[in-house]
């Protein structure tokens, strides 16, 4: 059997819909006798001292996982090898494209929106002379296919845009949608679990194991949490994450105890339909087609803690 994984990027704190897909893609990797990863994506983004604390709020919540913590900034010799494999195939091109050119570029009235028009992608050698001396390239590769389907635990059959993607940013940074698939395949990963924000990528990503003669996993991607404005839930909404709430938190005017990780977790796991306690007594119970199909708005701490002791979750 193979492995399941959680993979954060080390921007800041996590969040409560992190916390819920984390705990979520444990509940996937456990129940399928899959041993459980943890990855840190910190090619960019990354904040001092943000791992530590993302991985004392996993801790905090029940999580645990197999194995040392990876990071990709660890793994520089596998991207290097993929994209040698790539351009040894003829799959990769030069691209000088800004995001400017991209959104003005014509493109035919059948276009995906969105998807790359192939600006570069035919450019003679002295065009990309040229080029090369007005500003450095991006890698992109040559897709065979406009689109392409892939199956998903809870979303079913997605049909999705295979563009022509970045594989290396111009800064020489390894970008997501190839890093992700290197990743997986070095680390074994047959399942990924992750919000479906990402789904839209899938096809992308699938695509690209399949030139690189990776294993294709199975794909899960679950719901998001969303503020009362139906966004995504983020750091601007207020006490959403295990530091805020772990201090106390104020609304309508009111002091609130501190919340508990375990009473976060307990809500968390309420918002699945699944029972409070250790994650090991939801694993008892866990079914992948009962999960909620449907985004979990998370409004305000005090709809979810009892008011008095900070501690007690509400029906979620």
């Amino acid at each position: 059997m193979g492995a399941g994984r959680f993979a954060p990027s080390p921007s800041g704190e996590l969040h409560l819909g992190n916390l819920r897909t984390a705990i979520l893609a444990w509940l996937f990797a456990r129940s399928t006798g899959r041993d459980f990863l943890l990855r840190v994506e910190d090619l960019d983004r990354a904040r001092a001292g943000a791992e530590e604390v993302q991985l004392r709020d996993l801790e905090a919540v029940g999580l645990s996982w197999d194995g040392i913590v990876e990071r990709q900034t660890e793994r520089t010799a596998g991207y290097d090898r993929a994209l040698e494999q790539l351009r040894a195939d003829g799959l990769l091109y030069e691209c000088f494209c800004t995001r400017r050119d991209i959104a003005d570029a014509p493109r035919a009235p059948h276009a995906a929106p969105g998807a790359y028009p192939g600006t570069c992608r035919d450019l003679t050698e002295g065009e990309r002379a040229r080029r090369r001396s007005e500003r450095p390239a991006a890698l992109r590769l040559r897709s065979a296919v406009d689109e392409l389907t892939v199956a998903d635990a809870l979303a079913g059959d997605y049909t999705g845009v295979v563009d022509d993607f970045v594989i290396r940013r111009n800064d020489g940074v390894p970008a997501y949608n190839f890093a992700v698939v290197v990743d997986d395949d070095l680390q074994g990963i047959d399942q990924v679990v992750r919000g479906d924000d990402l789904l839209s990528s899938t096809p992308r990503q699938a695509h690209l194991a399949a030139l690189l003669g990776a294993q294709l996993p199975g794909y899960a991607h679950v719901p998001l949490v969303l503020n009362p404005m139906g966004k995504r839930l983020a750091k601007r909404d207020g006490a959403v994450t295990l530091g805020d709430l772990s201090t106390g938190f104020a609304a309508d005017g009111n002091q609130y105890d501190a919340v508990a990780p375990a009473a976060v977790r307990d809500v968390l796991l309420a918002s699945l339909g699944l029972p409070a306690g250790p994650l090991e007594q939801a694993l008892e119970v866990f079914e992948p087609a009962a999960l909620p199909r449907e985004p979990w708005i998370f409004d305000s701490p005090s709809t979810h803690w009892d008011s008095s002791t900070g501690t007690t979750p509400r029906h979620a």
